[in-house]
């Protein structure tokens, strides 16, 4: 059986979960879209993977992890047992606990085998139980493969104060179901509003009810980051969905994004993407045409 042909899923109007595997090819192009991947890397002595400006040279068993909007690329390694899972974007916002996970571990790009073995075996483990489900002809194989990758993304919290120093965290604390309930409002109200006048901490405290002090001490546990990092973020994950619409301007872009000029913008963007707006644009369109023949 062919398993590369799963590649085609059009993950807006099909399926939430996708797995492939199968290639010939050892590289695939910089590229980056709506979905997230988990990459499990297969065998051999070269296996280099880029995310955003990083490479990374891994070895069979090591995860590689491409958030949603991250450009990312295979440069030479073994595609054809290696292991790709692809996850809609709708499915991480269904659920705030998910979206706290990614955003937390949003820097976390490569889980080593060296580094954590027994984190590495778990996941791996989990892996293959959803290629078990995935391709098989079982009627409940994507609800199953959903709920394997929310244990994934669990056990990722599991580890969280092992993974910390890897990506600058200092853990979550404990917080309340009130202090939860509040950041869900302040969060949703934010990825709805982005345009509003002022989406300033201080507002947003007021809006929540809480001091800004206190606030700024909830939101970092329950997001896993500042108010002010986080907001960029969930500006730029708009901006980078809007990048794909070809009919919109730069100027649109920005502007519907949160930013208050177009220096602002290219100045965040290059920062975080390292390129500029249009050179992203321009990646997205290239990789549209070329996905038309070879789906990875």
């Amino acid at each position: 059986m062919d398993y590369s042909n799963y590649e085609i899923y059009d993950f807006e109007h099909v399926s939430a979960f996708n797995m492939s595997t199968g290639y010939k090819e050892r590289s695939y192009q910089k590229h980056w879209h709506s979905y997230g991947e988990i990459m499990l890397v297969g065998p051999g002595k070269t296996n280099r993977y880029m995310v955003n400006q990083n490479v990374y040279d891994l070895k069979e068993g090591d995860l590689v992890l491409a958030w949603p909007m991250e450009m990312h690329a295979i440069l030479d390694a073994d595609r054809e047992k290696a292991m790709v899972i692809q996850f809609s974007h709708s499915f991480i916002n269904a659920m705030f606990s998910l979206q706290r996970i990614m955003h937390y571990y949003r820097d976390l790009h490569v889980i080593s085998c060296k580094d954590h073995p027994e984190l590495a075996l778990k996941l791996r483990d989990l892996v293959s139980e959803m290629q078990g489900y995935f391709f098989s002809e079982r009627s409940d194989r994507e609800i199953r493969c959903c709920m394997l990758l929310m244990e994934f993304m669990l056990l990722l919290d599991e580890y969280k104060s092992e993974l910390a120093p890897e990506i600058n965290g200092q853990g979550q604390g404990r917080y309340t179901d009130d202090a939860m309930r509040r950041m869900i409002m302040v969060t949703d109200y934010i990825k709805n509003n982005l345009t509003a006048d002022d989406l300033s901490q201080s507002a947003m405290a007021e809006k929540a009810g809480i001091s800004k002090d206190y606030f700024s001490r909830i939101f970092k546990n329950v997001t896993g980051m500042n108010y002010s990092k986080w907001l960029n973020m969930i500006r730029m994950e708009k901006a980078s969905e809007l990048l794909s619409q070809e009919a919109r301007s730069l100027t649109e872009v920005a502007m519907l994004s949160g930013f208050q000029s177009i220096p602002s913008f290219n100045r965040v963007f290059r920062e975080k993407k390292g390129m500029t707006p249009s050179e992203y644009r321009a990646l997205y369109e290239q990789g549209g045409k070329n996905d038309e023949d070879d789906r990875y």
